[in-house]
């Protein structure tokens, strides 16, 4: 029988206490990582973080809890303890959460019908040719940046 992620995880009790009450928001970014947003501080956007999930299990953290302290940090067990998100991390690249429910991309996007793409496009030359469209573009559905032919 194998370990479940949160006992694969060094982590002590006030870290998984503090994972489980602690108002988190999570984005599925598509190449094993997951944005965490953690909603209990007054600035969340000093508290967002990019937790990499590899295999079944989060392997690491861009916080400075994670990098200066032993074991897990809280973004890490708020992954491997909601099951959906640790999902669709592992399991749909393409997919992303929305309060801890697991939702398909593909169904949940604002695409236009007539291929228009968002106002905040940002498809330029940033990504190096490597024929990926910006985050609003792909937000929006869109799997290919503007300009490239296709669908916009």
């Amino acid at each position: 029988m194998s370990k479940s992620a949160l006992e694969v995880l060094d982590a002590d009790e006030q870290v998984q206490k503090r994972a489980q009450w602690e108002a988190f928001e999570f984005t599925v970014l598509g190449d094993g990582g997951v944005e965490v947003v953690n909603g209990s501080h007054a600035d969340a956007d000093d508290h967002t973080y990019t937790v990499h999930v590899v295999g079944d299990i989060p392997s690491d953290c861009t916080c400075p809890a994670w990098e200066f302290q032993p074991g897990a940090c809280k973004h890490m067990v708020a992954v491997a303890i909601r099951d959906p998100v640790l999902d669709a991390a592992t399991d749909a690249p393409t997919a992303r959460t929305d309060g801890g429910t697991a939702v398909d991309v593909a169904t949940e996007t604002d695409t236009d019908t007539d291929g228009d793409r968002p106002d905040d496009c940002d498809c330029g030359d940033w990504n190096h040719g490597l024929d990926l469209p910006c985050w609003p573009c792909y937000r929006d559905g869109f799997e290919t940046p503007a300009g490239a032919g296709g669908d916009g």
